[in-house]
């Protein structure tokens, strides 16, 4: 009985090393979008570090496009092994220039632009209906964009507790105007594997221009009935993505 509790027990550690090992050996790197920062992520990274990841949230400074692919790559180039790449909103533009690295596995854009090459993300909504939270968009004099109070409830977050939404407000990161005109010069997703969360109640990215950018990346792709903010409003559902990412 004693050798029989003893090799079940030494099969047990070793099956939990093996599959223990892809999460220790993959670190997740979540790229935050415009009217945010790192902290948009902090519902999904205690659920990923539950799983044995390491998790990284970039703090774009949401200058420009060039500015905020810098400060990602630093993230990216400071990772030991794999990493899967995370981007939500405007941060889908950043992951898509910035996600070239061989360190690369996958890509997960979360209600997230997802351009081609040479494309501004300024652009990319053209031929859809203008999501009601954009004519929202003050600008300061200094050429920032800030989404009020009221419009962060009634169409950024409108899914998400009232305190929850006046958070989102308090912490939110200004963009510069002229970073919705730069371009990209690569689409790092034509060479990974892709995972899209398409928004379906996001008031800030159409929906079905969302589906539209899941369809040409070819993406695994996975509809949740969520503001523009599924992070927040449905954490589990956007770390599962991740992870399965993760586990590919």
């Amino acid at each position: 009985m004693k050798r029989t509790l003893i090799a079940t027990a030494l099969f047990a550690a070793t099956t939990f090393a093996v599959a223990a090992t892809p999460a220790s050996d993959t670190t997740i790197v979540l790229v935050h979008g415009a009217f945010a920062d790192g902290s948009s992520w902090d519902k999904v990274i205690p659920i990923l570090h539950a799983k044995g990841y390491k998790v990284v949230a970039v703090q774009n400074p949401l200058s420009s496009l060039a500015d905020d692919v810098a400060a990602t790559q630093r993230v990216v180039d400071a990772q030991t092994g794999k990493v899967v790449l995370v981007g939500h909103s405007w941060g889908g533009t950043v992951i898509t220039e910035a996600g070239t690295s061989d360190k690369i596995k996958a890509l997960v854009y979360v209600a997230a632009f997802a351009p081609s090459e040479g494309e501004a993300s300024g652009n990319l909504g053209k031929n859809y209906a203008v999501p009601p939270g954009v004519p929202t968009l003050t600008a300061d004099a200094t050429g920032y964009l800030w989404l009020p109070a009221d419009s962060v409830a009634k169409n950024f977050a409108q899914d998400v507790p009232a305190a929850t939404a006046r958070m989102i407000y308090a912490t939110q990161g200004p963009i510069a105007a002229k970073a919705f005109g730069d371009t990209t010069t690569v689409a790092a997703w034509k060479n990974k594997a892709n995972y899209y969360i398409v928004a379906d109640k996001d008031r800030m990215i159409d929906p079905e221009l969302q589906r539209a950018f899941a369809k040409k990346l070819n993406a695994v792709t996975t509809t949740l009935p969520t503001s523009h903010v599924p992070m927040v409003s449905q954490p589990a559902k956007v770390a599962e993505v991740i992870i399965a990412a993760a586990q590919r």
